[in-house]
Parts: C-alpha cells; sequence; structure tokens
C-alpha cells in the first residue's frame, strides 16, 4: 500500500503541532490539551478518508483547521 505525498505531509504536521501545542500549553489545561490531541486525530482521520464526499470531507478539514487553532489560540492566551 502506497501513502501518499499528502498523508506523509499531514502526519508530520500533526506530530509537530502536537510537540509544539504541548511545549506551549503547560500543565494547567488539561481539558484544552485533550481538546487539541482529539481535534488532530479528528484531521488525521479526514485526511486518510476517501475524497469523495461532494466537497463535506474538505470543508470538515477546514473546519477541524479553524477549530484547531481557535484552541491553541485559547490556550496561548491563558498562558499569558
Amino acid at each position: 500500500m502506497r501513502i501518499s505525498s499528502s498523508v506523509k505531509i499531514s502526519a508530520v504536521s500533526l506530530a509537530v503541532g502536537a510537540v509544539i501545542g504541548a511545549c506551549a500549553a503547560g500543565a494547567n489545561q488539561p481539558n484544552m490539551q485533550a481538546a487539541l490531541g482529539s481535534l488532530q486525530a479528528a484531521r488525521a482521520e479526514l485526511i486518510q478518508a476517501r475524497p469523495n464526499k461532494g466537497g463535506h470531507r474538505e470543508r470538515a478539514i477546514n473546519l477541524v483547521n479553524a477549530a484547531i487553532n481557535e484552541t491553541e489560540a485559547g490556550i496561548g492566551y491563558a498562558g499569558d
């Protein structure tokens, strides 16, 4: 089975994001960290899903990316 380059890039991005998020967040926000991990896992699953979903898969990926950004911003805000 061949893994596409976009899946590889997504997996690397996911790993890097998880490390950066864990380092930046600290231990005082376990719920936000758990939510961030769940969102990142959801994004990875959506990326691996077949693309023939009438545009809904792509929209879901974009919405999850937005949720990840907001969660990271919330973690950063609380850390200030």
